[in-house]
């Protein structure tokens, strides 16, 4: 074979095999059937739920919102009222005002009821009861959690501290939105928590 035939078939060659590999590393355009059948599926209410009371968990949702039992290991959640808030007929004391005005914050012994520069504030009730999250939707929750409003009203009152929704705000909506699925689960606690502000002589 003279040369430049040699040249010719080592070409064709050189372009069938780039043709082949150009082949096998295009996208596979599938039929729209098995486009629809690849897509996630929506996750699993079960999964979602799990995911909420974990982000409640590591989120020390109880440390505020659950009365405590006391125990020899010090204070636990109380298991028949878990994140219902401060209890109704637990009212903060009277306190000398100069402690706070000196930069203190003090608590009750559940960690439920809190008095600092801000005034006098109680732990909300978290579950699905009427005088907890009963009325709540999602869109109510996710206000509360990334605007800080009262109830997740638009014209109502801010939340007052010590409730870190400036952090919890930075969730993705799918984590906020597990917690709320996760607390629509909870054995409803009536439980009218005491209005800001509110506390006993003593």
């Amino acid at each position: 074979m003279k040369p430049n035939q040699n040249q010719l078939v080592t070409g064709i060659a050189i372009l069938v095999f780039s043709l082949i590999v150009l082949a096998c590393n295009r996208p596979v355009n599938n039929p729209p059937e098995e486009r629809l059948m690849s897509t996630p599926p929506p996750p699993d209410p079960k999964t979602v739920i799990e995911r909420g009371k974990y982000l409640v968990n590591i989120g020390l949702c109880h440390d505020c919102h659950s009365p405590k039992v006391f125990t020899d290991q010090g204070p636990e959640p109380d298991g028949t009222r878990l994140l219902s808030g401060n209890p109704a007929d637990m009212l903060f004391k009277n306190f000398d005002p100069a402690l706070v005005n000196e930069g203190l914050v003090l608590m009750n012994p559940h960690f439920t009821a809190f008095a600092g520069p801000w005034g006098v504030s109680y732990a909300a009730n978290l579950t699905p009861d009427a005088t907890g999250l009963g009325s709540w939707n999602e869109e109510n929750f996710l206000r509360a959690m990334r605007e800080g409003k009262y109830k997740g009203l638009t014209n109502s009152r801010d939340l007052l501290p010590p409730m870190p929704w400036h952090y919890y705000r930075l969730m993705s909506d799918e984590d906020i939105l597990a917690i709320f699925a996760y607390l629509k689960t909870l054995k409803p606690v009536r439980n009218i928590v005491p209005a800001p502000g509110s506390f006993t002589a003593g």
